[in-house]
Order: structure tokens, then sequence, then C-alpha cells
């Protein structure tokens, strides 16, 4: 039975190289609107930065993506689609968001040195990253209405901060099997890092967790509200604290729509 799985996810969260790994372990056959857009920036002799500028006053490349992925809906093929769109234009598609933390998501990306892209330091690479996605959700939402970082568009979020491509890919595919069971299941999975409370861990709550865990779903998923690329618990904290200790690679999470009330209030949890 074929399927198509679309990969959306923050800039440097692995997407090409988990991508090529779903390929090899189901077959799948590869689409990249970013490969198309890299091969027309050649074209035009820009850099990607350049002709992400570009295409905001110049809406036929837009277009020509999206007929192509469209397209894709009525395509019988098994499918891997990396595109930021693909979960708003592709019909029937297990819609996947991979998110990662900026910083480690900058120094992927300063390592990578993809052709196109030319960082100096972390932080420059951070600052450029973070131009790119704002220039791309302005294009995104002016044409289409549509907010791309808006995590209600997925049916799986994975928080690719600490765990390899190779444990990305499993997990994905565990997802695809669990969806496919149940097509109306949501599904989120975050490194303990990225949490910010209001509710304090203290020695008290450690030592009550420690005594009473033996197996990561021995807490309900806590729930939470993402903004800005951090996730802001609105109950069970204690939750996240216990799958810290028993050493698990991401927080199963139920994730809320809205964003949180008064984020100012809340500090990283670790």
């Amino acid at each position: 039975m074929s399927f198509k799985i679309s990969l959306a996810g923050d800039l440097g969260s692995g997407k090409s190289t988990v991508s090529k790994l779903l390929i090899a372990r189901t077959g799948a056959e590869y689409y990249s609107t970013g490969t198309v857009c890299r091969a027309e920036a050649a074209k035009h002799g820009m850099t990607i930065d350049e002709f992400n500028r570009y295409m905001e006053t110049h809406p036929e490349v837009d277009r020509m993506i999206d007929d192509s992925l469209i397209a894709l809906s009525d395509d019988p093929r098994t499918l891997i689609i990396d595109s930021r769109m693909a979960f708003h234009f592709v019909k029937g598609t297990f819609r996947v968001y991979l998110t990662t933390d900026a910083r480690v998501s900058a120094e992927r990306i300063l390592g990578d040195r993809r052709d196109g892209e030319s960082f100096d330091t972390v932080e420059e690479t951070a600052r450029r990253v973070a131009a790119r996605r704002k220039s791309e959700n302005l294009r995104y939402f002016e044409k289409y209405g549509v907010h791309i970082m808006d995590m209600q568009n997925y049916d799986y979020i994975l928080d690719t901060t600490a765990i390899p491509p190779e444990r990305v890919a499993e997990k994905i595919l565990d997802a695809l099997e669990l969806f496919r069971k149940n097509p109306g299941i949501r599904l989120c999975e975050l490194d303990y890092r990225r949490f910010m409370s209001r509710e304090p861990i203290t020695e008290e709550m450690t030592a009550a967790v420690k005594g009473s865990i033996d197996r990561c779903e021995g807490y309900p998923f806590p729930t939470v509200r993402e903004l800005g690329g951090a996730y802001y618990i609105e109950s069970g904290v204690t939750a996240v604290l216990a799958d810290r200790l028993l050493g698990c690679d991401t927080v199963n999470c139920t994730l809320l729509g809205g964003e949180p009330e008064n984020p100012e209030e809340y500090r990283p949890l670790f």
C-alpha cells in the first residue's frame, strides 16, 4: 500500500538527511521544493536568501511550485515530500514537522556549508535563518492565508534537537503506522530542554517523582502551547521531569492550539 509523507520543519532540522533514510527504508521516491528553489536561484545567479526575496515580488515562481505540489495529490507513488506547503496542497499526506532548538539549527547549517549559503559564525547563521523564516512566513501568509509555523497544521511534531537522524526516521515510520490505524490522531514529541514553565522543579518534586516512576508512560502527557519555537507547559511538569529522569529521548505531549497567556511569566524548565 502506497503512502505519502510530507516533511516540513525548521531550517537545520535534518529534513534532507531524514528523507534519504526514509527512502532507503521504504523504497519511496523523493520530491523537494527546496531542491527546485535552489536550482532556480542558481539559474538567476542568486543566493537562496536573495531568491527568497525575489519570490516575494515574482508570484509566477510560487505558481510553478504550487502546481507541481497539487499534482502530487493524484500521484499513485509512495512519496517523501520535503516541502513547506505540502501539508496544504497535497491531499492524503502524513503531515510531519521537524522542530529543532534555534542554536542547534544554526550550528548544523554552519557546519553543512550548503551551496548558495555563506555564514561565518553561529550567531550570524541564527540571524540569517530567522530573517529567512520571517520572509517565508510573510510570503506564505500573504499569498495563502496560511501560518506555516502553526503546529496545528501537522499530524506529527518531532523534536530533532538531540536525536540522530536514524532515530528520527524510525520514529516517523512508527508514528505513520499509528496514524494509518487512527487517521485522526495527532502526535507531538519534544526534547525536554525546549519547555518553558511557570512551575519550577523543586527538590521535593524530584524526590517524589524518583520514588514513583517505573516507565515513560507513568504520567499523563503534559499539555503545551507553542510560541516562537518554545513550548509552554499548561499542565504536566512532573511528566516532563519523569521522562527526563528515565532517560527518554523525547517527551510525548498533547499540543494545544493558540498562544500561552502571559508568556513573560514563564522560565526555562531546565
